[in-house]
């Protein structure tokens, strides 16, 4: 047959020919990739000559390229454009993938030239980023048992498989739960508080389902609205807890013990490596460097953000007593209590913003923002394959000349996990372009009306847009220091700095106008976006910082003695919690980022990325938003340099000290 995946695309920009590609090609061609891939490396092995940089690290780093670019497209394709078939591929190659790691990790020849070459080459001949490529592939290999013995090898490998395979099988059981579920409104009446333009997407979604009346689902474009507006408490409820329930229900689709196996395998795997714990292994490689640091930071900003916090619930409860009638705040209370207290705070109504946030024009005015800072443009291309037709692909040039793709992909729907990310589908290196993707859940159009963001959505594009600057902007030599590749404590940086410029008048002015008159958001609604941006400071800082503890303490030291994950999850959540716990509702059931995704011991990074964020754009406020040289520089130094040299010392260059923490507690207004 023929399989696209075996060779290079032939394609323009040589960008995936999505419309060729079958899942029946993905094993075969992973078989056969990783095939000539251990060929590649047997050649390096074999080498008679001396190891060098170049013919050991090097000759490494230009290995397996085919396997790389497939396994992110199967990968990709699992997140945002998922169906049964790719399931059951995605399953299958994950063992192929985890032995082939470790075919290379494992390799006892191939350490010993990795290990000549850190021990005795002359690093004088050596550059920054080769010395970086050294340290990172030395202690990678170290940090995957290459100094085990042959049975700890193997237990390593075992336990790699399945850790492997639960991660899928967590994600896939939150998509499935979360497709399940649907609630079918029959009366008019029961929608009392919802916006039109939500009434409307219901009702094409109840047409969708040949139903009458109005559907809601647990999507975030029909969830979050539907938990902020609702007037009717009693759907609210039912709403929250079909959304708390994913992954906690007495089904096939239950986590509870495929997360109980996951921390006990991750904790064997760091003991058998010789670390204590899960987290031990994984901060020696952050900037934080320890779980002790860690702590010492949360509760630092917990210090900060509980009285703030605490104030501000107590808040919440006098306005719900005095003006909802709700005398005992619940879990399906908080979102509409807070919105309705905002309103009445700042006579700020989210739905009075949304016209000004048409989707199309947001991006126009995004492109035009980047455009100003790092000299990009973005053209709409129709020469590449989208691997869904809502996918819209745009060639990004600079200076005139070709150098990145990015995908765009905006809309929930049947197959697509929830949330917003970005991926990379080719990375950066030597004379090749990268190829990204942001990927959304936001608002569908309707018949009457353009997608119209939420200001949240809004912050959420420019955040996800923000890595996909890290992606498009890298320019280093190897694809293991490119772009993302960095520290999982610095890669927030560059996403949330980008959310800075929705606050500021100059930039909003470029993109925040009204979809049917073109008016540019009025000043005195810019005046009420950058008061609220303080509301409820202390209750979401506290919020992020639980789930930053509860992520620790599932891979501390004594994450074997859990043997109840609600149980555990409610005893870390409660001191940081003001409402009563919901029993049959547990949030680590659905907590992606750490059983799917890459922030296992690392969901701190999101306030220790805020630090730098808030630090690095002070610089931009003094010297001007669109100070070119501030820009040149953050490229310079940050953007482009990828993971080449460690991060405080990029950042240092950077901003000219280290960063002040107290800056995010003075933008957040906690001090």
């Amino acid at each position: 047959m023929s399989n696209p995946l075996l060779s290079n695309f032939l394609t323009p920009f040589e960008a995936a020919p999505f419309s060729k590609i079958k899942t029946k090609h993905f094993i075969p061609a992973f078989k056969h990739n990783i095939r000539v891939a251990l060929e590649e490396i047997d050649v390096i092995v074999q080498n008679n000559k001396t190891p060098t940089f170049k013919n050991t690290l090097e000759a490494l780093e230009n290995c397996g390229m085919l396997i790389g670019r497939n396994s992110a497209i199967l990968f990709n394709l699992n997140s945002a454009e998922t169906t049964d078939a790719i399931q059951k591929v995605s399953q299958e190659a994950a063992p192929l993938f985890s032995d082939f790691q470790n075919d290379i990790r494992l390799n006892k020849a191939l350490f010993k030239r990795i290990k000549f070459v850190y021990k005795k080459e002359d690093r004088n001949h050596l550059n920054q980023e080769q010395l970086t490529l050294l340290e990172k592939e030395y202690k990678s290999f170290v940090r995957n048992g290459a100094l085990l013995d042959k049975t700890s090898k193997e237990k390593l490998r075992i336990i790699d498989t399945e850790l492997a395979q639960l991660s899928l099988r967590f994600g896939e059981h939150i998509l499935a739960d979360t497709q399940a579920f649907n609630l079918h409104v029959k009366k008019k009446g029961d929608l009392v508080g919802l916006p039109k333009s939500i009434i409307e997407m219901a009702y094409q979604m109840a047409e969708q389902k040949g139903l009458k009346g109005w559907v809601f689902t647990l999507d975030y474009p029909s969830y979050v609205p539907f938990m902020t507006y609702l007037e009717n408490r009693e759907l609210r409820k039912k709403m929250a807890l079909a959304f708390g329930k994913r992954g906690f229900q007495e089904n096939a689709q239950n986590n509870t013990e495929v997360i109980l196996n996951i921390i006990k395998l991750r904790q064997q795997r760091a003991r058998l490596l010789g670390y204590e714990s899960h987290a031990a292994f994984v901060l020696e490689e952050r900037m934080a460097k320890s779980e002790k640091k860690v702590k010492f930071f949360l509760d630092n900003i917990s210090e900060k953000a509980h009285p703030a916090a605490k104030k501000e619930w107590m808040d919440m409860e006098v306005f719900a007593a005095n003006k909802l009638g709700i005398t005992s705040l619940k879990k399906w209370d908080t979102s509409f209590v807070a919105e309705k207290l905002k309103q009445a705070k700042f006579n700020l109504n989210e739905q009075e913003l949304k016209p000004y946030f048409p989707l199309k024009k947001v991006l126009s005015g995004l492109f035009e923002i980047v455009e100003r800072l790092y000299s990009l443009s973005f053209h709409e291309t129709t020469e590449t394959d989208p691997y869904h037709d809502e996918v819209i692909i745009y060639e990004v040039k600079k200076e005139g000349l070709f150098y990145a793709l990015l995908y765009t992909d905006f809309f929930p729907r049947t197959g697509k996990r929830n949330g917003a990310w970005m991926t990379s589908y080719r990375s950066q290196k030597k004379d090749q372009r990268p190829h990204v993707s942001i990927v959304c859940n936001f608002s569908r159009p309707t018949k009457t009306k353009p997608s119209l963001l939420t200001f949240q959505e809004v912050t959420t594009l420019f955040h996800e847009f923000g890595h996909a600057l890290h992606g498009i902007l890298a320019n280093t030599n190897y694809s293991g220091l490119s772009g993302t590749s960095v520290y999982w404590d610095f890669v927030e940086l560059p996403s949330q700095i980008m959310e800075n410029w929705c606050y500021e008048p100059e930039a909003l002015a470029l993109f925040a106008k009204h979809y049917e008159t073109n008016e540019t958001i009025p000043q005195k609604l810019i005046e009420k976006i950058k008061k609220a941006a303080y509301f409820q400071q202390g209750l979401q800082t506290i919020r992020q910082l639980s789930f930053s503890y509860l992520d620790l303490s599932f891979h501390d030291k004594n994450a074997h003695l859990i043997n109840d994950v609600k149980l555990h999850e409610k005893s870390q959540i409660a001191p940081l919690q003001f409402i009563k716990d919901t029993p049959e509702n547990c949030m680590s059931t659905s907590f992606s980022h750490i059983f799917q995704g890459g922030y296992a011991a690392g969901y701190y990074s999101y306030k220790w990325a805020e630090v730098l964020d808030a630090d690095a754009f002070d610089l931009f406020l003094e010297k001007g938003i669109f100070d070119t040289q501030t820009a040149s520089s953050f490229v310079e130094n940050i953007l482009s340099k990828g993971g080449t040299e460690h991060p405080m010392t990029l950042y240092k260059r950077f901003r000219g000290k280290e960063p002040d923490p107290e800056a995010l507690l003075r933008r957040a207004g906690l001090i």
